[in-house]
């Protein structure tokens, strides 16, 4: 029983399923589509209201430093990300990485986790985007029907018109090919960071150094919870964060950390990237490079134009440049970020069709799913499937309240994939690695440390519906992946039959004794 739990799918195997005609996604992606990608996903709505609001609660100016940490943080799982991405390039992400290394379960319970991680992501952001639109449309006089608005706060039957249409225009895009979807997406970007540039240089000229004293604020306790609205590390221990001071910087990288989510899903792409060995580990640490420093730079930026104390709650960068006279900003930080979240939907809902197809292909949802469009090239039921549903989803749901659990999802693949490096170099030393993660097992180690502090300091109410989630995922799992899976199926090719060229009998195959589809 245990056995079959944690059979393993061979690196080799996995590369050899990516040459099947009917399931090989087309190769066409650069390391600057990667790393446009990253940063297109990473920076949202964050940089413009995050940074404020957290140096307002909880560091003051110290929030520049916070960020840097939540980078350091998030620098330790990149480096995890990047030698998998490079060493098995093949969609999937987590999920591939967790079934050549800790075995199918574990790459069921990632994938489960994966695919409701992009939904609600991709869900959440569509109806923040819409928001922004309305907003945008109410300033020029065009004001949209309540029963077509936004769903958040609501009363009565209503659906999210602009979300759904969002959703369904960026899956058609996703659909015609992967050139088109970086196309559209380098597009984006660089109006996206064209915008947080201005807005840096322009409020540089604004800062008042007085604001910045004091750096480091003094320290406040922060009184502890008992609900299950509070963090769990206080339920189990009585142990409650304080805001401000020193070890108010780490509370602040606690709640920032969540603005760099997303790079993990430029490793979804390696499959549809040219030369991934070389352009995985660039695009996925090029793109958190660049994205700590806009973070870092529009942090002190808006702490030194207006003092952290005055910084506004829901808009702190735009107020700030009302509060210095330049109001016109507001409006242009509001077209910024509805411009932003398009790319920040599009790549979510990328990663979950890619996750979804590999996961298809192994069998464990129907194979059906598993087929790419004849003329594109591109995963087109699934995504044509899961564009539908999170339309639906984002049309009639509020969802802030499910937005914490993209974040332990994303942090519980962290952990998994942390733990897999160190396997895999146990189990495979003899593989290829294109790109190494330094100091095996200590950076690892690190990150599934810093991982399962920020999973602690989680709301307990987001474990509890985690755990939900996770339970229907282990039915599922047992009812069918389980007994559909090609490798409990023996479909799988012995690794010497791909080395020398002798695929399965059972499976003919066109591309005999390659062992790698770029070679």
């Amino acid at each position: 029983m245990s056995s079959t739990l944690f059979r393993t799918k061979k690196v080799e195997q996995s590369i050899l399923d990516t040459e099947e005609p009917e399931h090989a996604l087309k190769k066409s992606l650069s390391a600057l589509d990667l790393t446009v990608f990253g940063v297109g996903v990473i920076i949202g709505t964050g940089i413009f209201v995050l940074t404020g609001t957290v140096a307002k609660n909880n560091a003051g100016p110290a929030v520049a430093l916070a960020f840097v940490a939540a980078g350091v943080a998030c620098a330790l799982a990149a480096l995890c990300y990047a030698e998998f991405a490079s060493t098995v390039p093949v969609a999937g992400s987590a999920y591939t990485f967790s079934y050549a290394s800790l075995g199918e379960l574990p790459a069921w319970i990632i994938g489960w986790d994966l695919v409701l991680e992009f939904a609600l992501g991709t869900a959440v952001v569509a109806v923040g985007w819409s928001g922004y639109v309305q907003s945008l449309l109410d300033n020029a006089g065009w004001h949209m029907p309540a029963a077509l608005g936004s769903r958040e706060g609501a009363e009565g039957f209503g659906f999210d018109v602009l979300a759904a249409v969002l959703v369904l225009l960026l899956t058609v895009i996703l659909v015609i090919g992967m050139k088109l979807s970086a196309r559209v997406t380098q597009v984006v970007v660089a109006i996206k960071v064209t915008v947080v540039l201005v807005v840096i240089i322009a409020g540089a000229f604004l800062i008042n150094s007085a604001n910045y004293k004091p750096f480091v604020p003094k320290a406040q306790e922060v009184p502890a919870g008992d609900s299950l609205q509070a963090p769990l590390i206080q339920l189990m221990f009585g142990w409650a964060p304080s805001n401000f001071g020193v070890m108010g910087i780490f509370t602040a990288a606690s709640v920032v950390f969540f603005a760099f989510i997303g790079f993990d899903v430029v490793a979804t792409a390696a499959e549809e990237t040219r030369n991934p060995q070389r352009d995985m580990p660039r695009g996925i640490l090029g793109s958190l490079l660049i994205c700590t420093t806009l973070y870092v730079l529009v942090s002190i930026v808006v702490t030194g134009m207006q003092h952290y104390s005055r910084l506004s709650e829901s808009a702190p960068l735009a107020d700030a440049f009302k509060a210095t006279g330049h109001p016109w900003y507001a409006g242009f930080i509001s077209f910024g970020a509805a411009v932003g979240l398009t790319t920040v939907c599009m790549i979510l809902l990328l990663g979950q069709t890619r996750v979804f197809f590999a996961m298809s292909r192994d069998g464990l949802l129907p194979r059906f799913f598993s087929h790419v469009h004849p003329r594109f090239k591109t995963p087109h039921r699934p995504t044509i499937l899961l564009g539908v549903l999170i339309a639906v989803l984002a049309g009639f749901t509020p969802l802030n309240e499910l937005a914490a659990l993209v974040n332990i999802g994303t942090l519980f693949a962290f952990v998994v994939v942390a733990i897999g490096v160190i396997v895999l170099r146990r189990t495979r030393p003899d593989l290829h690695r294109a790109f190494r993660t330094p100091w095996v097992p200590v950076i690892p180690i690190l990150s599934v440390a810093a991982s399962l502090w920020l999973m602690l300091n989680l709301p307990a109410e987001t474990w509890v519906r985690f755990a939900i989630w996770m339970a229907v995922g282990f039915v599922v799992y047992f009812v069918y992946g389980r007994s559909h899976s090609r490798l409990g199926m023996h479909e799988e090719t012995t690794v010497e039959d791909v080395v020398e060229g002798h695929p399965h009998h059972d499976r003919p195959h066109p591309h005999h004794g390659r062992s790698h589809p770029d070679q």
